[in-house]
């Protein structure tokens, strides 16, 4: 399986820092730009908004609350409105990642765990919990199709430039998961990348590939150098290309790369949105 070092490697150690308004509670897990380049939007509280994705056509954001579900702002922001909790008779009880497709507006979601909340992710892992869903809703419809269930740990999901398949993070056994939603494999999910440490949001990068951002890496001590990788930046065929590496007081949830060259990091940790440029 493809997936082993890093070709090439930044340090962002040295970031600029967005500060959350005053009053706002810390951990600026996602963030998103909307259809007009405005931004970066975040969100820390609710229930615990996890995920964050425009429908760049429609200006609906459409959030992945841990603890509320799918949930939907409208245009120009206001109270967000509950779109689904439950799927089959039974409820999302770690709703994690979301992403959008921006062709046909279909939204694609995950529920981590059927047995425990984000509280107590740590079980998630500790038990090898596998009752984790990947879910497509229907806007138009409101429907919502289970596209794989029995996984173990999902969190981020990334819809692929080409729109053929999903890249689904693996939290618990640090993997990339491929699942196809087009083409003769449609319905069936792969292996796509091993990683070096434990993946959280899954984010384009600007080259057709993916930024994976790494809670922390495997065995990681938490004495020695204070270096250790933030994200690693994957290609469209699996491999990693990039790494980003800095403070291991920095434990990044998103990196969200925009075509000014600029990077953000969210965390949920941290009181502010880090941003970053490669020198």
């Amino acid at each position: 399986m493809p997936g082993a070092l890093a070709a090439t490697s930044f340090d962002a150690s040295r970031s600029q820092q967005l500060p959350l308004p005053r009053g706002t509670v810390k951990g600026p897990e996602s963030v998103a730009f909307d259809g007009q380049g405005q931004g970066p939007y975040s969100g820390s509280r609710c229930g615990r908004p996890l995920g964050l994705r425009f429908n760049q056509k429609s200006g609906d954001l459409y959030v992945a609350d841990a603890y509320k579900g799918l949930m939907r702002v409208a245009p120009g922001g206001g109270e967000a409105t509950v779109l689904v909790n439950q799927v089959d008779g039974y409820p999302l009880r770690f709703t994690n990642g979301v992403d959008v497709d921006q062709v046909t507006g279909q939204v694609y979601f995950t529920d981590s765990s059927m047995n425990y909340q984000r509280s107590q992710h740590e079980m998630v892992t500790r038990t090898g919990d596998s009752t984790g869903r990947l879910m497509r809703y229907d806007p138009r419809t409101s429907d919502v199709t289970v596209l794989q269930a029995g996984m173990t740990y999902p969190n981020g999901v990334a819809l692929s430039a080409d729109r053929s398949h999903l890249v689904v993070a693996s939290t618990g056994p640090c993997k990339l998961l491929r699942h196809w939603i087009e083409g003769v494999n449609a319905g069936t999910s792969e292996p796509f990348a091993d990683l070096p440490g434990y993946p959280d949001n899954v984010r384009p990068d600007t080259k057709g590939g993916y930024w994976v951002a790494l809670h922390r890496e495997k065995n990681e001590l938490p004495f020695g150098r204070d270096s250790h990788r933030l994200a690693v930046r994957v290609g469209n065929d699996g491999k990693i290309v990039e790494e980003m590496r800095g403070s291991k007081k920095v434990r990044p949830t998103e990196i969200m790369e925009r075509s000014n060259g600029k990077i953000y990091l969210g965390s949920v940790e941290l009181p502010y949105v880090g941003v970053v440029k490669r020198k």
